[in-house]
């Protein structure tokens, strides 16, 4: 009886330890994805595919619409701005041998140099923005090894949230929106000449991203105050700029009565007459100069 009992008790514990073994395969097969369960998820994958892809789509069409606009608002102001450009070289031009006190004209040591940052207020952009940045660190890094102090004025919310958390100091920082104004331009400028006719910054530069296509942007530099530093980057812009190949260069079409040079018709340096002083000319006319250069840039 005690030997029926013991061969009783070891055939269970063994029954017992084979279903405790057994138990974890018999896991792993409960827990094998079912068949409707992956159907399921693919068509909920399959669905949010088709939703991004109609945001994205009326995404690509609004920009297209935004970009289609700034075109526009660049021709209309091309003119009026081109034109103020040629009669403000005109003028330094006639007053380059008088002494004036004018201080926009006054040669100074560069001790502080302002950069005017412009950057969008948003990404989806391709390098757009990382690429104006880029070139930014750049100039501080040459201005500091020149010895030189650097202050930015940035406009735009990416160029905002990226210096804000770095060592350069901001003088100021505002957005962009999507549709600039003249009122915005000339609330950069008044910051600007104000810096300026009080000491705090020797020059001014504008960081700005130069529109080569659709798909293709170039960060470049240039010194807008004072203007007759402003005058000799441009020309060292426009002779590099006439070595690129044409075939790279997809420029904005000419607007009607416009010539090749950029300028109205009929209007030469050398043919200017001027009925007043050129000097209380030019004190009008500089902050005009720089509020139409600002707001073709933001454009």
């Amino acid at each position: 009886g005690s030997h029926c009992l013991s061969r009783a008790m070891s055939a269970t514990g063994m029954g017992h330890g084979a279903q405790i073994a057994a138990s974890p395969a018999v896991a792993r097969v409960s827990a094998a994805p079912i068949m409707g369960d992956n159907i399921r998820e693919l068509r909920a994958r399959v669905g949010s595919v088709k939703n991004t892809k109609k945001i994205t789509s009326a995404m690509r069409l609004v920009a297209a619409a935004k970009v289609r606009r700034a075109q526009e608002a660049c021709l209309r102001s091309r003119p009026f701005s081109e034109t103020l450009e040629r009669i403000l070289g005109g003028l330094l031009k006639r007053l380059s041998t008088e002494a004036l006190d004018i201080p926009l004209l006054q040669q100074r040591e560069a001790k502080t140099v302002g950069l005017l940052v412009i950057r969008g207020d948003r990404g989806l952009c391709g390098s757009y923005n990382s690429a104006a940045i880029k070139k930014t660190e750049a100039r501080i890094a040459e201005l500091t090894a020149q010895g030189v102090k650097a202050e930015l004025i940035l406009v735009g919310g990416k160029g905002s949230t990226y210096f804000k958390r770095r060592a350069t100091p901001v003088r100021k920082a505002m957005q962009c929106g999507g549709a600039p104004t003249a009122a915005m331009a000339t609330e950069i400028a008044s910051e600007l000449l104000s810096s300026y006719y009080a000491g705090e910054l020797d020059r001014v530069e504008l960081i700005y991203t130069s529109f080569i296509s659709m798909i293709s942007s170039i960060p470049s530099v240039r010194t807008i105050v004072p203007p007759h530093a402003a005058k000799a980057s441009r020309t060292r812009r426009r002779t590099r700029s006439s070595k690129m190949s044409t075939k790279k260069r997809r420029l904005l079409p000419f607007s009607k009565g416009e010539d090749r040079q950029g300028s109205a018709p009929g209007i030469r340096a050398r043919t200017l007459i001027f009925e007043q002083e050129p000097s209380q000319l030019l004190n009008a006319i500089l902050p005009l100069y720089l509020n139409g250069q600002i707001l073709r840039t933001l454009q």
